[in-house]
């Protein structure tokens, strides 16, 4: 298996590029539109054939390199079933597993941060987006987010999988690249909770301030990045 880790320090977000070393083929997870000509330039590098694009939700924070990506070569874009994002090609359900030539990757509905929120999972690394972060998990105060939902999403589903199981963030602000479960149960602060009202207290208090350009990075993002519906 071919993976590479790309930081996008304006959005502090990372992206995932994962690939088969036998087939060549790549899918890329939460691409950022400014970067779209790195990727392609890595791919090409790498001698990879990029085939699919997911985003793990519609962001507030950056805008998508999904269209961008899907114009340049003419890969498949797959989002969560419960995206608002008219124009993905492939809108995948709970469970469902993403198959690249020798790679699965099994779509978990992680709502919370948002309400399209999903997660991947593929072996023993979780591609988390905005739902569970390093020492941290993902504000629940706009696009239908709920922390009641966060909560049943982080400790009745990611939680529960192994301790083991490597966790990569959708952002990090601290420079830290992963973590694992295990770790997260028991250092992460927020999950020091009993129960889920003592989590929604929590969230209730971070007074975190409104993304700068959300309202242009969502209605972008709905139309997975195009500027305009293509």
């Amino acid at each position: 298996m071919i993976f590479k880790q790309v930081f996008d320090t304006k959005s502090s977000t990372y992206t995932y590029i994962i690939a088969s070393a036998k087939g060549r083929e790549a899918v890329i997870i939460d691409p950022v539109i400014e970067n779209v000509n790195n990727y392609i330039t890595l791919l090409d590098e790498l001698d990879l054939k990029l085939v699919k694009v997911i985003d793990t939700h519609i962001h507030a924070d950056h805008i998508t390199g999904a269209s961008k990506l899907k114009q340049a070569t003419n890969c498949s874009t797959i989002m969560g079933e419960h995206t608002p994002a008219d124009t993905v090609e492939i809108k995948v359900k709970d469970d469902e597993i993403i198959k690249i030539d020798q790679i699965e990757i099994k779509a978990m509905y992680t709502p919370g941060h948002t309400s399209d929120s999903y997660s991947f999972l593929m072996d023993k690394y979780l591609f988390s987006g905005d739902t569970l972060l390093i020492n941290g998990t993902g504000r629940t105060d706009f696009q239908n987010g709920s922390s009641r939902d966060a909560y049943n999403s982080i400790f009745n589903r990611l939680l529960k999988l192994p301790e083991d199981t490597i966790l990569y963030p959708g952002h990090d602000y601290n420079g830290k690249e992963f973590s694992t479960i295990g770790n997260e149960k028991k250092f992460n602060p927020r999950l020091q909770v009993n129960n889920v009202d003592e989590y929604v207290e929590i969230m209730s208090k971070l007074n975190l301030a409104k993304p700068k350009l959300i309202d242009i990075n969502v209605s972008r993002n709905i139309k997975l990045g195009a500027s305009q519906i293509l």
